[in-house]
């Protein structure tokens, strides 16, 4: 069940560049005298810290009770195991994470600001920030000020994605995206994975904050504008006739021959990409195209597919499958599945 609600996403998520982006689903009227979630521009790095990174992660041995044959009561730390929690939680007994000694906290002031501040410039800055899992997991997202926007209508922004967790769920994750403003969804800067898309540090005593690294997995040239304005035109001038679109629903909604909740489940995931595809404004301006197709995906995926618990968990499970790699994953197999429909190798070619 997701540790999130909407007054969590309110308050320990902060959203920048609304004038460009809009608000996010989640925005909600702030309470009078409440500082305010949303920006209009950039989020001051000031804020970010203030506001979300203000403590750090504290370790704590583990104990454990040993009872002698006299009934005398003793702990005794245990070997080789360690709890992290939030400093500013000093009588929590929620730890974040237990892990080995070995393990290596990486504290979001560091790994995250100080990382991005080294390529922070007039022309990027800090567009979203914010903690899941009760600070557990958090992510600071950089990116342009102005949206860009290809000649077949789709709207986008390159993002640079960096996130760690104290939970064991991340590894220090530093990620270039694409943002699709109509839908607020999340999709790989080059599906082609001709460059360098990431870069991942491990959790360990011997890893290194390699700043010069990081800057040049994340470095956002004009080329990641590019990029992604070629794919959008491979894909949306690749045709997908009512014939490919069924044989698509059918490759990953197929209905079961018995009746049954299989069936209904089926049924109800078709009607739901059926109607995306056929009327929504996220969607249906590039139905008929291998993008089109992709969008619909990544749509349902961002919106419409089941999450356990509040309607936080959304977001939580969006960002974390952003920075695990599991979009791009999923979004390279909608690719490889529609060509396999239409009988070729690959449906995008390298430029």
């Amino acid at each position: 069940m997701s540790a999130e609600t909407e007054e969590w996403l309110n308050t320990m998520t902060l959203i920048g560049c609304t004038d460009k982006r809009g608000k996010a689903w989640h925005y909600r009227e702030s309470a009078q005298g409440a500082e305010p979630n949303h920006y209009p521009g950039f989020i001051p790095v000031e804020d970010v810290l203030r506001r979300l990174f203000s403590w750090s992660p504290v370790e704590e041995n583990l104990f454990r009770k040993i009872t002698d044959s006299n009934g005398e009561v003793e702990f005794r730390a245990i070997n080789n195991r360690k709890a992290i929690f939030r400093s500013d939680e000093p009588q929590s007994q929620d730890a974040l994470g237990v892990f080995r000694d070995s393990y290596q906290p990486h504290p979001y002031d560091v790994w995250l600001i100080e990382v991005v501040a080294e390529i922070l410039s007039k022309s990027l800055g800090i567009s979203s920030a914010g903690l899941l899992k009760k600070g557990a997991v958090a992510w600071v997202e950089v990116s342009v000020p102005n949206n860009s926007k290809t000649p077949e209508g789709v709207v986008f922004r390159p993002n640079l994605l960096a996130g760690t967790s104290f939970d064991g769920t991340l590894v220090t994750t530093y990620i270039r995206t694409i943002g699709m403003t109509v839908c607020d969804n999340t999709m790989a800067a080059n599906l082609n994975e001709t460059t360098n898309q990431q870069l991942k540090v491990k959790h360990s005593k011997y890893s290194g904050l390699r700043i010069a690294d990081a800057q040049a997995a994340l470095e956002l040239a004009e080329h990641t504008v590019e990029e992604f304005k070629d794919t959008v035109k491979q894909l949306c001038n690749i045709t997908v006739s009512d014939a490919e679109f069924d044989a698509f629903l059918d490759a990953i909604a197929a209905i079961p021959e018995k009746s049954g909740r299989g069936a209904t489940l089926a049924g109800t995931k078709r009607d739901v990409l059926t109607q995306l595809y056929d009327n929504d404004s996220r969607v249906h301006p590039w139905a008929g195209t291998a993008f089109g197709i992709l969008q619909l995906d990544n749509t349902y995926r961002h919106h419409y597919t089941n999450v356990r618990g509040s309607d936080g968990g959304r977001a939580e499970r969006n960002a974390e499958n952003a920075l695990n790699g599991k979009t791009t994953e999923r979004d390279s197999e909608v690719l490889d599945i529609l060509a396999r429909i239409k009988g070729v190798e690959s449906l995008l070619v390298a430029a």
